[in-house]
């Protein structure tokens, strides 16, 4: 059984979130799994369908929990999807920065003579003149 203070502080969150509760569609479907005859005849699983998201949740026999864990399932979901777009801007804006850093002496230094050495590689493979 869920408690009001979860369902409270799971609609705070929804509410961060920008989930409306009006766009949410919601199904009950019958399960699967084990169960026997019973998971057959209830539709205890839940099934949420927001904007790009479905969730199927049955994670307990009792309609009322399972309509708790999808919408908790649905913050989660929303939550690492937000994360993983903060984290791909950070790695853009790095890769920018280390882009337009300059190189120091040292490593500009390595970089020509690596340039160099394979510039003497190229010149031994010349074909050899005997005209002379």
């Amino acid at each position: 059984m869920i408690t009001e203070n979860k369902w409270n502080s799971l609609k705070l969150l929804m509410i961060k979130l920008d989930i409306d509760e009006k766009e949410i569609k919601e199904n009950f479907i019958r399960g699967s799994g084990s169960g026997g005859q019973k998971i057959n005849k209830t539709s205890s699983c839940v099934q949420l369908v927001y904007k790009n998201f479905e969730i199927r949740c049955q994670k307990t026999r009792s309609q009322a929990d399972n309509r708790f864990w999808a919408r908790r399932e649905l913050c989660n979901r929303i939550i690492s999807i937000n994360k993983d777009n903060e984290c791909l801007q950070k790695k853009e804006q790095e890769k920018i920065r280390r882009q337009k850093k300059r190189r120091s002496r040292r490593s500009k230094q390595k970089i020509l003579d690596i340039k160099s050495k394979h510039s003497e590689k190229k010149k031994l493979r010349k074909k050899i003149d005997i005209r002379d």
